[in-house]
């Protein structure tokens, strides 16, 4: 096959890596419209499942990924003077532009033509059996086509700013911070041995407030290391990771399409879907995507067999991933329902806040119903069966 990948992020590269491994004479170039190095973005999270799931499709560039990340295992919350650990799973953090080049380093050992500084525009698609659309939320290629595809995009409520710091934290560090207009934190993670990724979110009257509607990047950087000094110790907080512009707050935008393929075209990645980032999931569904296709490809010969295969796979496996986010989402944007909780029952629901259950039932109520269900399976089943089913009644009445 002559393929064309469209975005010369993670899923495209790495979709090329096991495309030549499949068929070395696939005919493969990624293109992606910005200079080498230049992406933007901090670290990026990963679990011990993706790793072996990358070992599987390319022991060599899995290898090279985890020999340049760095892990953790345990959660830190700091709710103002107040902290708490959780001992958990082990988690991964590598930064964005070190994996870029790792799998971009791959594929063209491959023998896959990676080209920077070319754009590909909508309207003159590259000559392929295969376009791959991985040109992120933005895709040019999915907006030209929107009305086929079905695109959604809903904004969520509170607004957030990715930053990075030169503290070097050793776990997946929470802080909250009270100010007079409300709550503001910040989710913060190492992804290298000189820095760290730090999210920071906050609902709209809080950011108003605090008049970061109107200050400098500068200025409100400085205003955020001033609030989270504890945290910080000293460090800064940095911008943008490239020159070419300023860190920027933004509502997330969450992405469904209703269809992923229009004839030779196919959407991957942020392209197709985005998850909401208090799960730390993009990448990996992600990559899963190019797992998943480049498998599709592999087992059927009609391309539009192919095609509707992996939508159906990857559909499939992301229902309960979406369905987590957008419960993350509204956990962090009812914040006060929560945060004047005892630490432990706090944190234990910081934990909890994918459970479809939650919003529903008063806060201390549900952390003993959950430490009973740890204790008990049937109560354990029966918290699983209920919460999806009050989740869909509450929906469906407000709809009314």
């Amino acid at each position: 096959m002559k393929i064309a990948c469209v975005g010369g992020g993670p899923a495209s590269l790495y979709f090329s890596i096991l495309m030549k491994r499949q068929d070395p004479s696939h005919d493969i170039t990624v293109y992606e419209r910005n200079p080498a190095g230049s992406t933007y973005g901090w670290g990026v999270t990963y679990w011990a499942g993706l790793l072996d799931k990358l070992h599987e499709g390319d022991p060599e560039s899995a290898r090279a990924v985890r020999d340049h990340s760095v892990c953790w295992s345990d959660g830190v919350a700091h709710v103002g003077d107040r902290t708490t650990v959780h001992h958990g799973d082990e988690g991964f953090g590598i930064g964005r532009r070190c994996l870029l080049d790792l799998l971009a380093q791959r594929a063209r050992s491959l023998g896959v033509r990676v080209e920077f500084e070319h754009e590909v525009t909508a309207d003159r698609l590259p000559e392929a059996d295969l376009v791959v659309a991985g040109d992120g939320v933005n895709s040019a290629l999915r907006t030209r086509h929107a009305d086929h595809f079905g695109s959604d995009i809903s904004l969520g409520r509170n607004l957030y700013i990715w930053l990075g710091t030169t503290k070097v934290l050793d776990s997946f560090t929470f802080a909250f911070v009270e100010t007079d207009h409300g709550w503001i934190w910040c989710y913060a993670y190492g992804f290298s041995a000189r820095e760290s990724t730090c999210v920071v979110e906050c609902a709209p009257e809080t950011w108003t407030g605090l008049g970061l509607d109107r200050a400098s990047e500068a200025d409100g950087l400085a205003l955020l290391e001033k609030l989270f000094v504890d945290l910080l110790g000293g460090h800064g907080l940095i911008g943008r990771a490239q020159a070419d512009g300023s860190a920027q707050w933004l509502n997330f935008r969450t992405l469904t399409n209703r269809t992923w393929s229009r004839g030779n075209l196919v959407l991957l990645g942020d392209a197709a879907h985005t998850t909401h980032y208090s799960i730390g999931a993009g990448t990996t569904l992600a990559l899963e995507d190019a797992i998943s296709l480049a498998g599709a490809l592999g087992e059927h010969q009609e391309l539009s067999a192919a095609l509707a295969h992996y939508e159906q796979d990857r559909r499939a496996a992301l229902l309960p991933v979406q369905s987590a986010a957008r419960h993350s989402a509204q956990w962090y944007e009812s914040l006060p329902r929560y945060i004047r909780l005892p630490p432990a029952q706090m944190f234990a629901l910081l934990g909890q806040r994918h459970s479809p259950l939650l919003p529903y039932v008063p806060p201390q109520l549900y952390y003993r119903i959950d430490r009973a269900a740890g204790q008990l399976e049937a109560l354990r089943r029966f918290k699983r069966w209920l919460g999806p089913r009050v989740a869909r009644t509450v929906q469906a009445r407000s709809r009314r």
